[in-house]
């Protein structure tokens, strides 16, 4: 055996200690306990689930429906100002939670040991307009696999944006606020584009032959959506037509801006790490377990925001644990942080406002040439790898 010292990219100081701190160094042995103890706590975790999971998930469905029934029905008093802004709220928390606490969840299969039907990650299908089995290749499989992997996981930046210091500048780049605000206004439809990697397909790397079927499903996808949210439902009011589609749309906008927010609070505030593909190879347990800590990030709140978030508020716990349920993260959170304290890892976590206002900030500056910026990279955590020698 022989032990390789390798850096993964430097930890960015800020979210929890001081930015030219030394780095924190880990050998194998550590590592491979850290990959132990995250395994016990999963395995405790799912001997535990039952009733009290099962009946959350219902309550949680239970309210979804309601808020859509009620946000539906006010609409026919749309020209009731106070009614129709009424309406658009609940249709926005009716969007919300079945997107990110009941699609998002069920599509990672936290449900799956239930065997119930409606929740079955397999056939589940979501209210907004990309198709789920193209959000479960590029989220599930490609982000989850390769999380925040240059090169390979392609949520780093969208495909759009410059997120990240190790990403090559070149003038396009100059456009970053503009386009994350069109992102963020439009988001349903960049994560449905998502598995185009379109960049590939201008530059030649990918031949269109290879996207017909993701056309296909976009076809089928968000054509019953815009025929739902933008024909039918505004017709079935008559003569409040216009101000029914113009409450959908808002609704949707609502939703595609909190989901905009959380998911980048959860992946590109000050502090959240990139690595290489040489850095990752043939990674162990507790190698991924740790990447994934230091690749992601919690964002501070109240019960509440956390069920508005779907527990993304927890994404460490999350990215740990793709697979459980996700209103456990809050109970498994503080056993993860104590874990990063024992061995000097960060944990970064802290209010909405800090974690978004951080990541803007890297918005705007990373558009910006590297000449005209200060760098960000101080030293960060050393992992000890060991390989069986040939």
């Amino acid at each position: 055996m022989f032990g390789l010292s390798l850096s993964f990219l430097p930890f960015v100081g800020g979210a929890d200690g001081p930015r030219n701190a030394a780095p924190v160094v880990l050998s194998h042995d550590q590592v491979e306990e850290i990959g132990r103890e995250l395994d016990a706590l999963r395995d405790r975790t799912v001997a535990d689930l039952g009733a009290e999971d099962r009946e959350y998930i219902y309550k949680i469905i239970k309210a979804q429906r309601g808020f859509e029934v009620a946000g539906r029905g006010l609409m026919y008093l749309g020209f009731f100002p106070p009614a129709w802004i009424a309406g658009v709220g609940a249709l926005g928390v009716s969007k919300i939670l079945d997107n990110m606490e009941i699609g998002h969840n069920v599509m990672h299969g936290q449900y799956d040991w239930m065997r119930e039907p409606g929740l079955n990650s397999r056939v589940f299908e979501w209210d907004t307009v990309c198709p789920a089995d193209q959000w479960k290749h590029s989220h599930n499989y490609m982000h989850h696999t390769y999380t925040n992997i240059l090169g390979r996981d392609r949520d780093i930046g969208y495909g759009i944006l410059r997120i990240d210091e190790a990403q090559k500048w070149n003038p396009y780049y100059l456009g970053n606020p503009v386009y994350a605000f069109f992102l963020m206004m439009l988001f349903e439809w960049g994560v449905m584009m998502h598995d185009l990697e379109a960049e590939n397909v201008i530059q030649g790397k990918r031949k269109w032959r290879d996207v017909k079927p993701l056309l296909k499903g976009w076809w089928r996808k968000a054509g019953r959506q815009v025929l739902k949210d933008y024909v039918i439902f505004p017709a079935l009011t008559g003569p409040l037509f216009v101000p029914t589609l113009l409450g959908n749309v808002t609704a949707n906008l609502i939703r595609n801006v909190w989901a905009y927010s959380i998911i980048f609070c959860g992946h590109f505030p000050t502090g959240v790490q990139s690595f290489t593909e040489d850095e990752t190879a043939e990674e162990t347990r507790g190698e991924w377990y740790v990447r994934q800590m230091l690749g992601s990030a919690n964002i501070e709140g109240s019960p509440l925001f956390h069920i508005m978030s779907g527990n993304l508020s927890h994404q460490i716990e999350h990215h740990l644990f793709p697979d459980l349920p996700a209103h456990r993260y809050p109970e498994m959170a503080p056993l993860v942080k104590a874990l990063c304290e024992k061995h000097g890892l960060p944990y970064n976590t802290g209010g909405f406002f800090k974690q978004i206002g951080s990541v803007w900030a890297k918005i705007f500056k990373f558009a910006l040439p590297p000449g005209l910026v200060s760098s960000d990279t101080p030293p960060g955590v050393i992992v000890e790898r060991q390989k069986t020698a040939a």
